[in-house]
């Protein structure tokens, strides 16, 4: 498989994960709920301060920029890992996983270096709310609480101090537990609760794949490992 084939798989995600967070950033409130495709499926809009799924490591600034500073420095790694792998002969499959993880770090860490710059904030406030429909929620809600564009640096925070947007719901089972359930008797159940984005997808299936195929994917190489690489 030749670099500029993962590249591509790179910028596909990277493009989709990023149209559809500003579009989320710029028609949601923050906390906005809009059910889609019957209900199974959910754009919910929520800004975290951590890793994918909403995961954190501090809740102080230092922890923002750790965080932030350490996807740098594994993007910047990545590209380098991913090139290595095509030029040592690595087969398709292995290629794929390393190109999904990478777009996916890349993907939210453009969040964590620029929103911050070029955003105006959107704060959590009465008035988010919960609709059936997209057009239901641009009629009701408060457009002074959506986040829009402004001058560069003029934004709610500071470079890589900006909040990853994440808005994929899908509580597939929501529903109250009976009061026998041990432990969650009477409780709210929801599967599955994180929300999160494209980014995270991408690592997530990235990541799952390489741990159930791992064996076949570190020892079978392509027919054209002995081949001058194509870059």
């Amino acid at each position: 498989m030749k670099y500029r084939n993962a590249i591509f798989i790179v910028l596909l995600i990277i493009i989709a994960d990023q149209a559809l967070k500003i579009f989320i950033k710029t028609h949601f409130c923050n906390g906005d709920d809009v059910k889609m495709l019957g209900g199974w499926f959910h754009l919910h809009f929520i800004e975290n301060e951590g890793m994918a799924y909403g995961l954190k490591i501090s809740e102080s600034v230092i922890g923002k920029l750790l965080l932030s500073s350490f996807r740098l420095v594994a993007v910047v790694f990545g590209f380098y890992l991913l090139k290595r792998l095509i030029t040592k002969g690595y087969g398709k499959g292995i290629i794929i996983c390393g190109s999904l993880i990478l777009a996916g770090a890349l993907g939210n860490l453009i969040d964590s270096i620029f929103y911050g710059l070029i955003f105006t904030n959107s704060p959590a406030s009465c008035f988010s709310g919960s609709y059936d429909n997209f057009t239901t929620m641009l009629q009701n809600q408060n457009r002074e609480a959506v986040a829009h564009f402004c001058k560069f640096g003029a934004g709610y925070g500071k470079i890589l101090q900006g909040k990853v947007v994440d808005m994929l719901y899908f509580p597939v089972i929501d529903l109250q537990m009976p009061a026998k359930v041990p432990f969650l008797g009477g409780k709210q159940f929801v599967f599955f609760e994180p929300v999160f984005n494209i980014a995270d997808a991408a690592i997530s299936v990235g990541v799952i794949t390489l741990v159930l195929f791992q064996k076949s994917f570190l020892t079978k190489k392509s027919a054209e490992t002995t081949a001058i690489p194509q870059i």
